[in-house]
């Protein structure tokens, strides 16, 4: 009874290893080009005014902040490649985890309509471990973000087109 288990275990292991090995590059190519927020992390051992702006924003009002950070991670079609422009969102909730060590978030993972049921529920998943691994990066504990994917089946737009389906390709970041 214990080999089964044990194989699954190990089978779910070693996909969450290729997933994450292969998802980490992508996002390690993208890591340098957000250069503002990049600075502002090397720098927050050799220079004071620049680090220093940063957390004590993040630490001022942890409630206030954290309830007012944006709370949507959009993907381009087919992907889950964490865009550039969403780097920032992540950041902040990266910085109010750290600030609030009782908070815990739900990442879910969403797709447009187009294609299989199953294929959308394994597109959200990778959205959603896409978001934790970027917080990951950034120091937040494993333990403290779940990631879940609802696939097609909650979209946030109806509609068939490029602008619904732009809408409903995304991540939301929910408190647990």
């Amino acid at each position: 009874m214990n080999s089964p288990r044990l194989s699954s275990t190990l089978l779910a292991t070693a996909l969450a290893a290729a997933l994450a090995g292969c998802s980490s590059v992508k996002l390690d190519e993208n890591a340098n080009k957000p250069a503002p927020v990049e600075q502002a992390q090397a720098g927050s051992g050799s220079s004071g005014a620049t680090s220093g702006v940063a957390p004590v924003q993040a630490q001022t009002s942890n409630a206030t902040q954290a309830d007012n950070l944006p709370r949507v991670v959009y993907f381009d079609f087919d992907s889950y490649v964490v865009k550039d422009e969403f780097r920032p969102v992540i950041d902040a909730h990266a910085k109010a985890l750290g600030a609030t060590p009782a908070k815990r978030l739900t990442l879910e993972g969403h797709t447009d309509e187009r294609g299989g049921s199953e294929y959308n529920l394994a597109l959200g998943q990778k959205r959603a471990e896409a978001v934790a691994r970027a917080l990951g990066l950034l120091g937040v504990s494993a333990d403290r973000v779940e990631a879940v994917s609802f696939g097609k089946e909650r979209p946030a737009a109806e509609g068939h087109d490029e602008s619904a389906w732009s809408k409903n390709r995304r991540v939301e970041i929910k408190d647990r």
